[in-house]
């Protein structure tokens, strides 16, 4: 549910791919400790299968929100008047900024499994960070948010 300030909620998700591979690893856990016994194959089943979900879930649980006149990607919170005109990054763009293209002084929200993207200049002089690389699902919606 979005509140009243809120004009953008996204969260980037892990795809469905990473959660079969979070079963096999449970699986691959349960049969190195076959071996040991019933007991000791259920108990790798159910903890690697367990550890590796929760490692699958915390990568996959950044959210980017435009709320407050603010611009939340992951644990940063940009004001809106410190930024520049958005553009949007189609997928081979996207790749280049993620990789040959990119500032290691940028501050990046990226996920490579999100083939599309959106790249704020930062304006205030006062920082150092050039732009601001967000991985977005839909980068047509944030960058209206952020034009609001």
């Amino acid at each position: 549910m979005q509140h009243a300030t809120e004009t953008y909620d996204e969260r980037l998700t892990a795809p469905r791919s990473w959660w079969v591979i979070a079963v096999a690893v449970g699986i691959s856990c349960a049969l190195m400790l076959l071996p040991l016994g019933t007991l000791p194959m259920l108990g790798g089943l159910i903890g690697g299968a367990a550890l590796a979900s929760v490692l699958v879930s915390s990568y996959g649980s950044a959210r980017v929100r435009v709320v407050a006149g603010s611009l939340v990607a992951g644990d940063a919170r940009i004001p809106l008047t410190a930024l520049g005109t958005p553009e949007i990054l189609d997928p081979e763009e996207a790749r280049a900024w993620r990789t040959h293209k990119s500032d290691p002084r940028a501050f990046m929200l990226l996920r490579s499994y999100v083939p599309r993207a959106v790249r704020i200049p930062i304006t205030d002089p006062s920082d150092p960070t050039p732009y601001v690389y967000v991985s977005t699902r839909s980068p047509e919606r944030l960058v209206s948010a952020l034009e609001r």
